[in-house]
C-alpha cells in the first residue's frame, strides 16, 4: 500500500504462545473429551441415528396436506399470537427502554427497570410458556403473554442501550429552549434512535413468528400444539406438511420485515 513501508507497522501476533495459554487449551481439550465420554456421544450412535433419520424421512414424504382446515387454523392462530404479542411488547418496551436509559434517568429509576428487563430475559420462552399455561390455562393467551415477556427482554434492553449512545448535544439544545421531558424525547432522542428501534422491532416480529410455533408444544396455542399431536400419533406425513407451513410462515415474516425496513429507510 502506498505510503506504508513494509515492516513499518508493528503488528502483535494475536496467537502468541505462552505456558498459560497452552495449559488452557490442554484443559479445554481434556474437558471436551471428558464431556463426550460422560454423555455417551459416540460415532456409532451417530451413524445408527442416520439410519433412523432415513426411515423417518421416508415416512414424511410426500407431505399430507389433506387436513388443511386444521393446518390453517393453527397457522392463523400462530400468526395472531405473534402479531399481538409483538405490538404490545414493542409498546411496553418503548417506555421501559426510556426509563432504563442511565443517561436520561436517575439510578433509582433506571436500576429497577433494568432488573425487570433482565428478569424478562432470564428464561427461555418455553419455560415462561409453561408458567403461563399453569397460570392462565391452555391456549393462545398463554402464548401471547409469553412472547410479550420475550419481546420486553430483548427490545427494551437494546432500546435502552441505543438511547445511552445518543448525542447529548442535541438533547441539551432542546432543553435550552425550555422544552419539557416529552418534547426532549420526541425531538432529540427519538430522531436519533428511531431507525434502530424499527430494526429491533422487525427482528423481534421475525423471532416471535418462530417462537409462536414453538410455545404451542407446551399448550400455549398455535401450530406447535398441532405439531406435537402429530408426532405423538406417528403421523409423519402430516408432520412434514406442518413443518413446510412453518417454513412458509417464517419466509412471510422475513418478507414483512424487509418491507417495513424499506418503508422506514
Amino acid at each position: 500500500m502506498a505510503g506504508i513501508a513494509p515492516g513499518a507497522v508493528d503488528r502483535d501476533n494475536p496467537f502468541k504462545r505462552n505456558g498459560l495459554t497452552s495449559a488452557g487449551w490442554v484443559l479445554l481439550a481434556a474437558y471436551l473429551l471428558y464431556s463426550f465420554n460422560t454423555m455417551g456421544v459416540s460415532w456409532e450412535r451417530f451413524s445408527n441415528g442416520l439410519g433412523f433419520a432415513d426411515r423417518l424421512l421416508e415416512r414424511m414424504f410426500p407431505p399430507n396436506f389433506s387436513r388443511s382446515e386444521l393446518l390453517l387454523g393453527g397457522l392463523v392462530e400462530s400468526l395472531e399470537i405473534a402479531i399481538i404479542s409483538t405490538v404490545i411488547g414493542i409498546g411496553l418496551s418503548l417506555f421501559l427502554g426510556l426509563f432504563a436509559a442511565r443517561n436520561l434517568m436517575p439510578l433509582w429509576v433506571s436500576a429497577p427497570v433494568r432488573s425487570l428487563i433482565a428478569l424478562c430475559r432470564t428464561f427461555h420462552p418455553v419455560i415462561v410458556a409453561i408458567l403461563f399455561v399453569k397460570s392462565v390455562g391452555f391456549g393462545a393467551l398463554a402464548g401471547i403473554l409469553t412472547l410479550i415477556v420475550a419481546s420486553i427482554g430483548f427490545i427494551a434492553k437494546l432500546f435502552a442501550e441505543a438511547i445511552e449512545e445518543v448525542s447529548l448535544k442535541q438533547v441539551e439544545a432542546i432543553r435550552a429552549t425550555g422544552a419539557g421531558f416529552v418534547s426532549v424525547i420526541l425531538f432529540s432522542v427519538m430522531p436519533q434512535v428511531l431507525s434502530r428501534f424499527i430494526g429491533f422491532s422487525t427482528y423481534q416480529l421475525d423471532s416471535n413468528l418462530r417462537n409462536s410455533t414453538m410455545v404451542g408444544i407446551v399448550g400455549a396455542g398455535g401450530l406447535g400444539g398441532t405439531l406435537f399431536s402429530a408426532f405423538q400419533r406417528f403421523d409423519y406425513d402430516f408432520v412434514a406438511a406442518i413443518l413446510i407451513t412453518i417454513i412458509a410462515l417464517i419466509m412471510f415474516g422475513e418478507f414483512l420485515s424487509n418491507v417495513v425496513r424499506r418503508v422506514f429507510r
